[in-house]
């Protein structure tokens, strides 16, 4: 497990060669990861909590561990991230992990309909027990994904660019509404 710091140090490790991971030995690979920190640093920058969001986060008066599974690689990864990142600075009770879905991760208990599907967040109380997970995808956008994957539009550049529009329009809000609903639940 590494923080959401070390997370994004991976990017720049990819980008100026210094990974070891054939996967991106791939052009078509170093291109996503290129793409995912040039968004990760957006939503960073833009992205913002709503009041709602934020009142939700700080009622949580015990500690708990977000693991979030993901990999450079991933596009919904980049828009996803960053929020869950600002949900957890918004209480000190939170403390976030990253696990790389492809590198020892938990993947394997969290599949999404048998799929090794990321990124997955994984929230725990203090004693290491699931509260709730979560993920690959808000509800809008994965009816979208299987949508495309119907109209076999699974692979291409037309799949990404719809979800890209997605993402770019919605700003993170089903994002914080899905994850605030599971918080209420526990």
């Amino acid at each position: 497990m590494i923080t959401y710091n070390n997370y994004l140090e991976q990017f720049n490790d990819i980008l100026d060669g210094k990974s070891f991971d054939s996967i991106y030995e791939d052009p078509s690979f170093l291109e996503y990861v290129k793409l995912n920190a040039s968004r990760m640093k957006r939503w960073k920058k833009v992205g913002e909590l709503s009041e709602e969001t934020i009142a939700e986060i700080r009622k949580i008066s015990k500690p708990q561990t977000w693991v979030v599974i993901t990999e450079p690689w991933c596009g919904d990864a980049a828009h996803i991230v960053p929020f869950i990142h600002k949900m957890a600075e918004a209480n000190d009770q939170i403390k976030l992990v990253i696990q790389n879905r492809d590198n020892g991760s938990e993947i394997d208990q969290y599949l999404t309909n048998g799929g090794r599907s990321i990124p997955k967040l994984i929230v725990r109380d203090e004693l290491g027990n699931d509260l709730f997970n979560w993920g690959p995808r808000p509800a809008p956008a994965q009816e979208l994904h299987l949508e495309l994957k119907d109209n076999h539009i699974l692979n291409s550049s037309e799949k990404k660019e719809q979800l890209q529009l997605w993402y770019n329009k919605d700003q993170g809000k089903v994002i914080q509404e899905e994850i605030c609903q599971l918080l209420k639940s526990i």
